[in-house]
């Protein structure tokens, strides 16, 4: 089974499974300030869900790619939205800072 380190917390969970809902189920604090609340709850159109994935996941789908094509993300940075990568191997997640998660300071890492 795969391990999802993310905030402090290694995580098992099945082949495939979708990142966002690994996170949120396991008490991740996936969203940054206000977008706890509004966030489009896994549909890929907000992109606050956006974290640095390090490991083997998913290619990026047409609505990660599309989100990640909008401000004030962009499709140079390494980021990814979390509700549309699907979770292959051992993964590492960190969160940055900024409504979408697109700033530069590091929120958690994947050690905590």
């Amino acid at each position: 089974m795969p391990k999802v380190l993310a905030q402090g917390k290694l995580i098992e969970c099945e082949i495939q499974a979708n990142l966002r809902r690994v996170l949120v189920k396991n008490g991740v604090d996936l969203h940054n300030g206000g977008s706890q609340v509004i966030n489009c709850r896994g549909i890929g159109s907000c992109g606050t869900c956006a974290v640095k994935v390090e490991g083997e996941v998913s290619a990026a789908n047409w609505r990660d790619q599309t989100r990640r094509s909008l401000p004030p993300h962009s499709l140079t940075s390494d980021l990814r939205l979390a509700c549309q990568t699907k979770v292959l191997g051992d993964v590492k997640v960190t969160k940055y800072d900024g409504f979408w998660g697109q700033g530069s300071e590091i929120v958690w890492t994947p050690e905590g």
